[in-house]
């Protein structure tokens, strides 16, 4: 008899043993599969708050070139209305062929006069003329800063993706989530499952099943179009960086025939005109980063709450 009797408690021993392993097994997968994603999303929300900050650098620096270049604009219109040099060229005056000889020359002129409202007027246009040279010059540099911020903003979006193997991992934590709910359900019909790794089970199916519900495309095509606007924004600013310094250059800015002064207007005009297109292209690609941060953290949310019920 007490053969008889120890025998179905053995079975149902073996039985239970049995469910609690594939549970186990079951488990483990989950953790293998689900495990260590969550670090991998940091990284990539990280790197999508770096480039957010890098493009919004460009975009301020593109906005300064812009306004440094409609102020230098200004400015070069306020020197050409200068009414001596009009006077000049109405009595016949020779032509003076920079800028420099112009101030040196009419200087002289000026102290033979003794007339102190000239003395100012000139005081004046020789700063001005020497305020234009250096919004000139910080206009260069500022958009030398933005092609510089697109520039690594598009090689950080360009990095900053789902890639290959991470995408197939996360596919198979969802399988194997997927397949612990299976394990689950069928050792409850089958009245074999063990209370506590049942609600483990549970709690890890609930918790990982989130990834089903994250859209990792988002992340991807958001990281694709900041690299284009970045890369767009490069150009364009590399660019304007050249036209705005060969029209402030002395060659440029001396040259005082029409041909000349024609010329160094629309190279100001090109070179505000592209500082006014690489600071967009920063704009739109600082959206796309400050947006993907947002596809990340979701996508992080989920990988942190698996890894905490795992």
């Amino acid at each position: 008899m007490k053969r008889l009797f120890l025998l179905p408690i053995l079975l149902v021993g073996t039985q239970a043993y049995a469910t609690s392993t594939e549970l186990d097994a079951a488990i483990m997968k989950v953790r293998g599969a689900c495990g260590g994603i969550s670090a991998e999303m940091s990284d990539m929300k990280r790197m999508a708050g770096i480039n957010t900050a890098v493009t919004s650098v460009g975009t301020v620096a593109g906005g300064v070139a812009l306004g440094t270049g409609i102020a230098k604009a200004n400015l070069d219109k306020e020197i050409e209305k200068q009414e001596l040099i009009k006077e000049l060229e109405s009595v016949g005056a020779k032509r003076i062929e920079s800028e420099t000889e112009f101030l040196e020359l009419y200087t002289v002129l000026l102290e033979e006069a003794g007339d102190v409202d000239s003395l100012a007027l000139a005081a004046e246009l020789k700063k001005n003329i020497e305020r234009s040279k250096r919004l000139g010059n910080w206009r260069t540099g500022m958009l030398a800063t933005n092609t510089a911020t697109n520039v690594a903003g598009a090689v950080i979006a360009g990095k900053n993706k789902i890639e290959d193997n991470l995408f197939e991992r996360i596919n198979t934590c969802i399988s194997s989530v997927k397949e612990l709910s299976r394990v689950k359900m069928q050792a409850h019909i089958n009245g074999e499952s063990d209370t506590n790794q049942d609600m483990k089970a549970q709690r890890i199916i609930e918790a990982c099943s989130d990834w089903e519900t994250v859209d990792l495309s988002s992340i991807d095509n958001r990281a694709k179009g900041a690299t284009i606007s970045s890369g767009v924004g490069a150009g364009v600013g590399l660019v304007g960086t050249i036209v705005s310094a060969v029209s402030n250059t002395e060659k440029t800015r001396n040259d005082n025939s029409e041909a000349g002064q024609k010329k160094e207007k629309n190279l100001n005009t090109t070179a505000n005109i592209m500082a006014g297109g690489a600071t967009m292209a920063s704009g739109v690609a600082t959206v796309f980063n400050a947006t993907q941060i947002s596809a990340i953290k979701r996508a992080a949310d989920a990988a942190d709450k698996c890894e905490e019920a795992l």
